[in-house]
């Protein structure tokens, strides 16, 4: 199927204002974005060129391809959240449900109970916090990739189940209830 037309990314013709305290240096492939919260890097891909002026980051595109315009909004969508990142910081909030399921942390580990015979270890990766406060795990950083794999990883140690509700979900998360079996009852 052939397109006469190339669909143009609306995300990739915004403009980014750059932050007070933030900077940009833009390298071959690479943008790497310094904040008050640390640096980040975010790789520029393929047909897209940036240009950095008066505090505003413009990117255009330098072939007319669908791959070019998927790149273009891409790119965008990866600038913002670095510069999110080292501005504000990401945090993902778990609620841990159950008799008996506890968090506590290890140094920088976390260590879980949560209906298993053993304790569950789970080491965040480089750049992650992690705070417990009673049956609450917050999971925070610069990087917005990073933190969401790492609430994922927590959150898959110990899955909500259907019936009680018992495991580890995130804040606001809706568990769809099963009912349970029915008690057979006497026919009259």
């Amino acid at each position: 199927m052939k397109f006469g037309k190339i669909i143009m990314s609306k995300i990739g013709k915004q403009q980014i204002k750059i932050p007070e305290g933030v900077t940009i240096s833009l390298n071959d492939d690479v943008i790497s974005v310094t904040g008050p919260k640390g640096s980040q890097d975010t790789p520029v891909l393929k047909y897209v060129d940036f240009k950095i002026t008066d505090g505003v980051c413009i990117a255009t595109i330098n072939t007319e391809s669908k791959q070019a315009s998927a790149n273009w909004g891409t790119t965008i969508s990866l600038l913002q959240n670095a510069i999110l990142g080292v501005t504000e910081g990401y945090l993902k909030i778990l609620e841990i449900e159950g008799v008996g399921c506890r968090a506590a942390l290890d140094g920088k580990d976390l260590m879980l109970n949560v209906g298993y015979s053993h304790q569950v270890r789970f080491t965040p990766p480089e750049g992650i916090t992690i705070v417990v406060e009673k049956n609450v795990i917050k999971v925070s950083g610069i990087n917005k990739y990073l933190v969401g794999e790492s609430a994922a990883g927590i959150r898959a140690i110990k899955k909500p189940e259907p019936y009680k509700g018992k495991g580890i979900h995130y804040r606001g998360e809706v568990i769809v209830r099963k009912a349970g079996k029915k008690v057979a009852g006497t026919t009259s």
